[in-house]
């Protein structure tokens, strides 16, 4: 493998190569050939992001990391907890400090603009038989969210539009349509 900015972090071969594929995997879509610079944003389009969350050892020197590897600044620190929300690759990275876990996948996500796009996902996963924790408003990883989560083969998957901000990281559900996060069982949210 060519060298690359994930050589200077300490995690494992698999994340590094599960992060290198996704990110080459984003940067390659193909634009609309009415755009001039496949680096700018288009206004116009909706938001869909990918999200990363991952457990690092060291909050700040990951914040440092990232903050250069991507040119962008965090967009919220908390104690033991920072995301990044960059334009390109559309990305939304989440770290959450879990010294001995550092460098392993903590959750993956779709990030949406709105609650209805979030309940058309959760249509379609349950419609295509996936099971989903059905669409909850909940406060979580410090902010108010509508969303529904989904169980893959190796990790958990986040389907959420962010709605406000709020001062706690635990999930704490203001209205489920479906299992309440008690009874979906532990790490249901943030792993």
């Amino acid at each position: 493998m060519a060298p690359s900015a994930l050589d200077n972090i300490s995690c494992n071969d698999v994340t590094k190569d599960f992060i290198l594929t996704n990110v080459n995997m984003l940067c390659s879509i193909e634009r609309s050939p009415l755009e001039t610079d496949p680096l700018e944003p288009d206004p116009g389009a909706l938001l869909l992001r990918v999200q990363l969350a991952l457990n690092v050892d060291d909050l700040t020197a990951s914040i440092d990391f990232y903050t250069k590897m991507f040119d962008t600044p965090p967009a919220k620190i908390k104690p033991g907890y920072a995301n990044f929300a960059i334009d390109q690759p559309p990305l939304k990275l989440v770290l959450f400090e879990n010294p001995g876990q550092g460098g392993s996948l903590n959750h993956l996500g779709v990030e949406v603009e709105s609650a209805e796009q979030v309940e058309a996902a959760e249509a379609r996963l349950a419609g295509a038989g996936l099971e989903t924790s059905g669409v909850d408003d909940t406060i979580c990883c410090y902010a108010a969210k509508t969303e529904t989560w989904i169980e893959g083969p190796q990790t958990k998957w986040e389907w959420y539009v962010k709605t406000g901000d709020a001062e706690i990281l635990e999930n704490t559900p203001v209205s489920a349509s479906g299992p309440l996060p008690s009874e979906r069982g532990p790490d249901v949210c943030c792993g």
